[in-house]
Parts: C-alpha cells; sequence; structure tokens
C-alpha cells in the first residue's frame, strides 16, 4: 500500500510568505474557514492581514481585532526550533495529504518527529480514559497487528486506550496529536510515551500556537484531525457521553470507515461501542475485520493543491447593507446551511461568502460541520 508518486510537486511558500501565515492564522479570530476565505479574497497573507480591522469593523466587532506580530511569531518559531519542531503548510508537498483534502483544513500544523509517516496508510484508535484491562489488552493487539498490516496507528495521546494504542506501535510507527501546543503535553504524565514516539520514527502534531494550553473546546478539534488522518476509526471503549463518539461522528462527516468492538451492555464502557454497531458501524473482534474493509481503499492520496483554493467563491463587489442586513436576518443561534441562507437572503454567493467572513472576524459567528453556520448567542 504505498502511495504513488507524483509527477510534480507545489511550490514551497518562501519566508516571507510562512511568516505572514504565521501571523494569520495566529491573529485574533482567524480559523481554518475564515483563513481560506481570506487568502482566496485577497490572494495573498500579507493583504489579508492589512484588512483584518476592516473587516471586522464591518462585521460589527466593537474593538480594534488584535493582529498578531511579528515579534509573536518570532518567539513562536524560536521555541518550535528550541524543541525540534517544525511548521507544515498547507499546499505544499510535505503537509499531511488525508488531512489536505478535509473541509477547513489547517492552514499550519507544526509536528516533531518524521512526517513521512503521513504517506503511509493509518488507523485511527481512540476509546475510553478509564480503560478496562481487557480494553488495553485488545487495543495493544490490534494496533501491534495493524503495524504489522503495514499500518500506522493516529490517536490523541489521552489516557487509557489512546495511549495503549501508541504504546503498541512504537515500533511500526504512530502518530499523536496535540489539544494544545506541542510544548503543552497533556496529561503530563505522558510527556515521555510522546518522547518515545518521536525517537521512535513516529510523528506528533499540533494546529495549535506553542505555549497553548488544551482547553475542553480545543479536543473536538484535535479529535478531527485523529479522525482525518485515518482510512478509518476504531472505537474500543466509549461510554454513550464521551469525545469518542464524538471522533466517531467526525470520521464519518468525513466519509471514513467508523469500527467498533462490541461489549457487555452491563459495562458502562461499551455503551458507546454497542450504540455504534446499532447506527452501522463495522463489527471488529480480531484485526482482519479492520484490514479487509480497507485493503481496497488502496493507500493515502496524492494531492496536488495550490496555495489558493480553486473552489472558493469571490465576490464582485463588495455586499451592500441590504445585503448584510438580510444575511443577519436568516441567521440565528441554529445551524443552517450555506444553501439555505442564499436561496432565502437572495444574495451573490461571493458576497454572502465575504459577510460571513466578516462576521466571523468579529466574532459573531460559529462555523459548523458540513459548511453550516450559526449566530453566536447575543450577536443578532
Amino acid at each position: 500500500m504505498k502511495p504513488s508518486a507524483a509527477s510534480a510537486q507545489p511550490p514551497r511558500l518562501d519566508e516571507t510568505q510562512r511568516l505572514a501565515w504565521l501571523r494569520l492564522i495566529r491573529s485574533e479570530n482567524v480559523g481554518p474557514a475564515s483563513f481560506r476565505a481570506l487568502i482566496n479574497r485577497f490572494g495573498g497573507a500579507e493583504a489579508a492581514l492589512a484588512a483584518l480591522p476592516d473587516l471586522a469593523a464591518r462585521g460589527g466587532s466593537k474593538r480594534r481585532i488584535v493582529v498578531a506580530g511579528e515579534d509573536v511569531v518570532a518567539a513562536e518559531l524560536a521555541r518550535a526550533s528550541k524543541l525540534g519542531a517544525r511548521f507544515l503548510f498547507r499546499g505544499e508537498p510535505d503537509y499531511p495529504p488525508m488531512l489536505v483534502v478535509t473541509e477547513a483544513a489547517p492552514p499550519v500544523v507544526a509536528v516533531m518527529g518524521a512526517a513521512d509517516i503521513f504517506l503511509r496508510p493509518a488507523v485511527a484508535i481512540v476509546g475510553a480514559r478509564n480503560a478496562s484491562l481487557s480494553g488495553i489488552k485488545l487495543t495493544r493487539q490490534l494496533a501491534a497487528e495493524l503495524g504489522g498490516a503495514g499500518f500506522a496507528t493516529v490517536s490523541g495521546l489521552a489516557r487509557g486506550i489512546d495511549a495503549a494504542a501508541h504504546e503498541a506501535s512504537l515500533a511500526s510507527g504512530t502518530i499523536g496529536i496535540f489539544a494544545g501546543g506541542l510544548d503543552k503535553p497533556y496529561p503530563k504524565e505522558n510527556g515521555p510515551l510522546m518522547r518515545r514516539i518521536v525517537d521512535g520514527g513516529g510523528c506528533l502534531l499540533s494546529e495549535m500556537p506553542f505555549g497553548w494550553e488544551p482547553r475542553a473546546v480545543d479536543f473536538p478539534r484535535r479529535n478531527r484531525i485523529v479522525a482525518a488522518l485515518g482510512l478509518g476509526l476504531l472505537v474500543v471503549e466509549a461510554a454513550l457521553r464521551s469525545g469518542s463518539l464524538i471522533s466517531a461522528r467526525l470520521a464519518g462527516e468525513l466519509g471514513r470507515h467508523v469500527f467498533a468492538v462490541p461489549g457487555s451492555p452491563l459495562d458502562p464502557r461499551a455503551g458507546g461501542t454497542n450504540k455504534l454497531l446499532k447506527d452501522g458501524a463495522i463489527l471488529v473482534t480480531e484485526v482482519s475485520d479492520i484490514v479487509d474493509a480497507l485493503r481496497p481503499l488502496g493507500s493515502v492520496p496524492v494531492v496536488l493543491r495550490s496555495h489558493v483554493a480553486e473552489d472558493a467563491e469571490t465576490a464582485s463587489g463588495d455586499p451592500t447593507e441590504s445585503d448584510r442586513s438580510r444575511v443577519l436576518r436568516a441567521l440565528s443561534p441554529v445551524p443552517a446551511a450555506l444553501d439555505d441562507i442564499l436561496a432565502h437572503a437572495d444574495i451573490h454567493p461571493g458576497a454572502l461568502q465575504l459577510i460571513l467572513l466578516e462576521l466571523d472576524l468579529a466574532g459573531r459567528l460559529e462555523r459548523h460541520s458540513g459548511g453550516r453556520v450559526s449566530l453566536l448567542s447575543g450577536s443578532t
């Protein structure tokens, strides 16, 4: 399952562009979706940086947006260099190919370790932090056998199932995803495991800035990357209300296979996995259940993408105040699809994208999976 070689490679950003990209993604209220919209609108990060204050003001921001300065980026670059980390930029050849083809892929990720592991097919493995001994034993067995079958593993470096998956695949290759910065391991007791991953030929990855302490809202973002990097996602143990089920939902939204290990109805840690099986997940009792489902998919995609996404809408002119009023009336705290907003507001797609960008930069918009958007509470 080796990835096919690309006949040509996309160009790399020069140092000036890299600094501008980092400044832009580190600026206030700029996430992957708004970053992409800004690059498409202005043709480059430097022009987008200059436009941020005006865009946020037009979106209704009551104060000047904080634009990351060159000193902020310089400090982060120095911290990364000290730790032996580096940055991968979306559109460049070493950016993870499984990640670049997903909706709202992070424009910049920080990595430590061997980035060529992203060219290997992988399986994400997640599960309960308070895992049972049998769950940990099965996880180790499946992860080791997946490694023997040529698959790397991906997980979130949490206690329990995540840690067991990483430990069992140190020799065959594993990828750990951070919810915070690469210099902020969580939980701290897994620090030695993270070092072993890097030393053993695996890789650590985060989209968050160095120095960023992980918050509760950051873990779903981490889970999305975990789900994206695998051809499929396996849940070993999970309660009915757990982050592992969020990962499984995200994997399904990304078109990945979802696998689950059945468990006793008397064990709360099996409630989530059993529900996944009822909802159509692939039942797993041995590694062949996973390998047989994934082999027909081939390897990871080889993707050649320009730095500016080709499919983004651009407006022929700025939206009018009437356009903005109609879009605001169409929006609410309930997520809405862009097609529905377009139809209701009777507006050009490019104008709608700019209005949403303004609201996003003003901190008034929330983006959801599937391209849906909603107004944050109190932003009407």
